[in-house]
Formats: C-alpha cells, structure tokens, sequence
C-alpha cells in the first residue's frame, strides 16, 4: 500500500476504511492537531506493521483522513531519510543494511 511521507507529522494515519479493512480495533481516543490549526479527537488503533522495502516497524496509528500518512516516528523507527528534491524516501546511506537507532 503506498503512503504519503509528510514530515511535518509524527503518526502513522490511516483512514477509517483501512482500519475496518484491517479489523483494528481503537484502543484509546488521541487528542490530535492537524495542520489548519483546528484540533479532534480521532480512534488510536494498532499495532500497525509499515514496511519499507527490507525494513519495518510496529506502530500505533491515528484513524483521521483519506488517505495513509507516513509521519516521523515510523520513518524514525525504519531509519529512513526524506530526498525532497528527488520526492524520494531511501534507507539511510549511513546504514544500509539494517536500520539506525539511537539507545540513548
């Protein structure tokens, strides 16, 4: 399933149909902003398996929007980096055989 990457967001989003889809069910209720300032309060549900490419995490996902949301901690988790020149997402050079984490 492809995703938009936004940077400027922390959580994995997904829309209610993939929730449904995925028989997930909500675990909590998160208080969210979105980006026009305005703030809701959306289902927590999870855990969520993202992959990309060899790598993958487990993550919690806010139900909101229409479309998967790819945000920081999941692109943090899989050590990826953001190219916005190319548009691309690509493991990080740094480690390209298993992903990065700081432990500290």
């Amino acid at each position: 399933m492809k995703a938009l990457v936004d940077t400027g967001a922390l959580m994995l989003c997904i829309p209610e149909h993939i929730a449904l889809q995925l028989n997930l069910k909500s675990e909590s209720m998160r208080e969210v902003t979105v980006a026009d300032g305005r703030s809701m309060n959306v289902p927590y549900v999870g855990p969520v398996k993202v992959g990309f490419g060899k790598r993958f995490c487990y993550v919690g996902a806010l139900v909101l929007g229409d479309e998967v949301l790819l945000g920081a901690v999941p692109m943090e988790d899989m050590d990826l980096v953001v190219n916005p020149g190319r548009r691309e997402l690509a493991v990080d050079p740094a480690s390209p055989n298993i992903p990065h984490a700081r432990g500290k």
